[in-house]
């Protein structure tokens, strides 16, 4: 994780989550953040004063062109997926400046650890978490990138957030807005992104697809839960309700049995216009009310009026940056 290599150093904060993932080590405050997702890149700017969004652009991707994954090569049409990032860039007017990189959440592995007894130095940490990982990553210790912190924990012991990733495959999208001129000064997935946006002052599931990915996410009152992120056999047109239910339900359950109540409240993104569809077999299965995450976000005054344009085009993860930076 060396300067040398590129690898910018970045925590994920915020005021409602509390600091309930770190992807590195310190936090710089971007001004602009760039989402580079399965069909799309986006990007924002935000003014420096006042924290009001300056200006966004969103630039389809052909299909194919990435394919999310924690081990093999992501960009399967670097041209086309390049070509994209520059017109974001360009349409912000945006050169040799730093750059939130907002990755597909396929590409960070996100563990929630619990360990009876845990090291206070990271030299003593580190490979204690890569000695318990090991078996969970699909590429070897020396590849890899790993970022943890200690939260409160279920009982007595210690949890550990904890993420990895490979460093060739984050050095893939970090060169992508290099060579644009751009410097990445934090790195973090999409759904860590757009977790603030979640209300937690009761037991709170987000399930959020992006294209066939499926990320689901538990938190309470600043603690995370429970992750699990997975590939769905369909996208998000042809995804049922059930077929949502089966993949959510373990998740809920393993929370129900660990901490000995249930969920409160879903939130889903990424569905669009058939969020409805969703609704009335979840809350049927699930016991709890369930609604959009942005719509959410919206009533409750999380989104300020002038982000409302990023919640029309369902840019979830941008606006929660604004709350990762404790705008």
């Amino acid at each position: 994780m060396s300067k040398g290599n590129s690898i910018r150093q970045g925590i994920y904060q915020s005021p409602i989550i509390r600091r309930m993932a770190r992807w590195f080590d310190a936090i710089p405050h971007p001004m602009i953040a760039c989402e580079i997702a399965m069909d799309y890149v986006a990007a924002a700017r935000w003014a420096r004063t006042g924290m009001s969004l300056d200006g966004f652009a969103v630039e389809a991707l052909p299909p194919g062109s990435i394919l999310p994954t924690a081990a093999e090569s992501n960009l399967i049409h670097a041209d086309e997926v390049r070509a994209a990032v520059g017109r974001v860039f360009s349409r912000l007017r945006a050169k040799d400046e730093e750059v939130a990189l907002l990755v597909p959440d396929a590409v960070i592995r996100v563990f929630v650890l619990h360990f009876d007894v845990f090291p206070r130095k990271a030299e003593e940490a580190i490979p204690m978490l890569r000695w318990r990982l090991k078996k969970s990553v699909p590429f070897e210790a020396e590849e890899t990138l790993i970022s943890y912190m200690r939260q409160a924990p279920r009982n007595d012991g210690v949890d550990i957030v904890t993420g990895l990733a490979r460093l060739r495959i984050v050095r893939e999208y970090e060169s992508l807005v290099e060579s644009m001129g751009m410097s990445p000064g934090v790195v973090m997935s999409s759904t860590l992104a757009a977790l603030p946006l979640l209300s937690d002052e009761r037991p709170s599931l987000l399930a959020r697809v992006a294209g066939s990915t499926l990320t689901t996410a538990i938190v309470r009152e600043g603690v995370l839960c429970g992750y699990r992120c997975i590939t769905l056999p369909a996208d998000a047109m042809h995804l049922t309700p059930q077929a949502l239910l089966d993949e959510i339900y373990p998740l809920a359950a393993y929370y129900q049995d660990s901490w000995s109540e249930g969920i409160a409240q879903v939130r889903l993104a990424g569905l669009g216009e058939r969020t409805g569809d969703f609704r009335e077999p979840l809350e049927r299965e699930l016991h709890c009310p369930v609604g959009s995450l942005l719509s959410a976000a919206l009533t409750e005054g999380r989104i300020r009026n002038d982000e409302q344009p990023l919640a029309e085009r369902d840019l979830d993860a941008l606006i929660g940056w604004t709350l990762n930076r404790g705008a």
